[in-house]
């Protein structure tokens, strides 16, 4: 294995991760079909209840492992990062199966405050089977993030980029296989299918984590320490580290599944007090839950991406007090995640009923629904890097202050906005969407303007980008309209108008980027420039 740059790391991560979610959003087309609608808000329940649990016993494992580890290269304190790694994997270890037995154990009464009231859907019972199912995954995903967060803090971007395309592959067909022999073959029945289903998140980091295993034994030598003796004094700030720097990457993303989570249980409930039949209320759910957030997620993994090699270089730069780097990599952070997200969410909210039309058929709340929250996607997006470039300045409160403030919001708003909004005679569930994007802004203005403030941040390297993107957007747009207008008139087979979305995305692609490419290519680096270039020399 070789280690990888900044934007190189940034890439490769990147890539693995928007693969991931493209087979995360392609095993839905079949398991759509496998299960409906209303098995989709079964697994919907499930999987939201144990991403809550996985964050609490693992999500800011990773990124935390990965700044201490890159923290300690810096300082060649070898010894002190070996202890760490054996460490935290026995911390995290007790914290999984106490986390797991409290899933497994709890989980009638996490299924009754879920779907408690609510009559002709999916019973407690169902909810019940299904968390149990999943709750295995508790207890392989945190030993596995270790591994990950270690490696990303030498720089080794790659094979936890690629174990993290093989976890999903896994999981993938264990998915689609597993519910459709049990359904279609053994006829059992839809909760059952989707228990199983829910399993492959097990499985996929099962088989990922034997391979993260094999692959650092190959550079053993270079990550460990044989003899990682340390004194009882650095034991603690060990310690308090690991503590210090866990907490708020768990809040970054706690922060996202809470607001899934309340949305999960406000517009259940109150679509339910509004008199929406059951059949519809789980609908709707899902859409919000599972069907339209695994679209979305494709747009929020070039965030991910971009944290994940952003982390280690910040927190170099900033251990060695090069706050100029630290601001310039922040600023053109900020950049590539607008250049490359808002566009995108752009595009698929314009096309939403084509796009929602190809994956899932026709759908009546579907397009209604995602045209929004895949706006919610440069937000959401903006959100989760900028906290994890926080957290890496060590701005914990700044971190708690800000999360705390849009949670706080978006719960508080949720039910009146969307009793309003029906009052108004608008889609109540919209409301739920308005409530998001209120707490998000919070979140966000928080932390730019106390950065700006009180640690002298500048972001002119980003505002003076913006009219660009601007214009270029509202020249994409403007296109797309006519486009759409003209293409999609006629077109109703699936596979047509695939092609038809595919040529127009491609299409819209090479302007868009032929009106910014000197930004992008100086976004990207003369690094990876130059590399592709030798690379095509060596092929000649």
């Amino acid at each position: 294995m070789k280690k990888n740059e900044f934007i190189e790391g940034a890439l490769i991560a990147t890539i693995a991760i928007i693969i991931s979610k493209i087979l995360g959003v392609l095993y839905v087309i079949p398991f759509y079909k496998i299960i409906g609608e209303n098995g989709g808000s079964l697994y919907g329940y499930a999987y939201n209840i144990y991403n809550f649990f996985l964050i609490i016993s693992s999500a800011g494992i990773p990124l935390a492992i990965s700044k201490i580890t890159s923290e300690y290269n810096t300082l060649n304190k070898n010894k002190e990062k070996t202890y760490m790694f054996k460490y935290a994997k026995k911390i995290i270890f007790i914290f999984s199966i106490i986390c797991f037995l409290i899933c497994f154990l709890g989980s009638t009464m996490i299924a009754n405050s879920i779907v408690g009231n609510l009559e002709g859907g999916n019973t407690v019972s169902d909810v019940s089977f299904v968390i149990k199912c999943v709750s295995f995954a508790i207890l392989i995903v945190p030993i596995l993030s270790i591994s990950r967060g270690y490696l990303q803090g030498h720089r080794y971007i790659t094979a936890p980029s690629i174990g993290q395309v093989i976890e999903q592959l896994v999981r993938v067909i264990v998915i689609v296989l597993g519910s459709f022999l049990a359904l279609k073959i053994f006829n059992l029945t839809v909760v059952q299918a989707v228990g199983i289903a829910v399993f492959g998140a097990c499985a996929g980091a099962l088989v990922s984590y034997l391979y993260l295993i094999i692959k650092m034994h190959k550079v053993k030598d270079k990550i460990f320490v044989p003899e990682a003796k340390i004194d009882k004094n650095e034991k603690k700030i060990i310690f308090k580290k690991l503590i210090g720097y866990c907490i708020p990457f768990i809040v970054i993303n706690a922060a996202n599944s809470i607001y899934n989570t309340i949305d999960m249980i406000l517009v259940i409930n109150g679509l339910n007090n509004l008199g929406f039949n059951a059949n519809d209320v789980e609908t709707i759910s899902s859409i919000f839950t599972t069907w339209g957030s695994k679209l979305v997620s494709v747009v929020t993994a070039i965030a991910t991406g971009l944290v994940i090699s952003l982390i280690p270089s910040i927190v170099e730069a900033f251990t060695k007090k090069d706050m100029k780097e630290v601001n310039s990599q922040f600023n053109k952070t900020i950049q590539v995640l607008l250049y490359a997200i808002a566009p995108l969410s752009i595009f698929l909210s314009i096309f939403s009923n084509e796009v929602w039309t190809i994956f899932y058929g026709k759908s009546f709340y579907g397009p209604l629904i995602f045209k929004y929250i895949i706006l919610l996607a440069i937000m959401d997006s903006a959100y989760i890097m900028i906290c994890s470039a926080l957290q890496g300045l060590s701005k914990t409160k700044l971190i708690y202050t800000s999360v705390a403030t849009g949670l706080i919001t978006k719960t508080i708003l949720d039910l009146p906005l969307m009793y309003l909004f029906n009052n108004l005679g608008i889609y109540p569930f919209y409301g739920a969407i308005l409530a998001s994007a209120t707490g998000y802004t919070l979140s966000l203005g928080i932390p730019l303007i106390t950065l700006c403030k009180k640690y002298k941040f500048n972001y002119k390297q980003t505002i003076k980008s913006i009219p660009r993107l601007a214009i270029s957007i509202a020249i994409l747009v403007l296109i797309a309209i006519i486009v759409k207008n003209i293409v999609f008139k006629s077109i109703t087979n699936k596979i047509y108008m695939l092609i038809a979305l595919a040529i127009i995305g491609l299409v819209l692609g090479a302007i868009y980027y032929l009106m910014n490419y000197k930004l992008l290519n100086e976004l990207l680096g003369d690094k990876i420039i130059n590399k592709f270039k030798k690379n095509k020399k060596i092929n000649d």
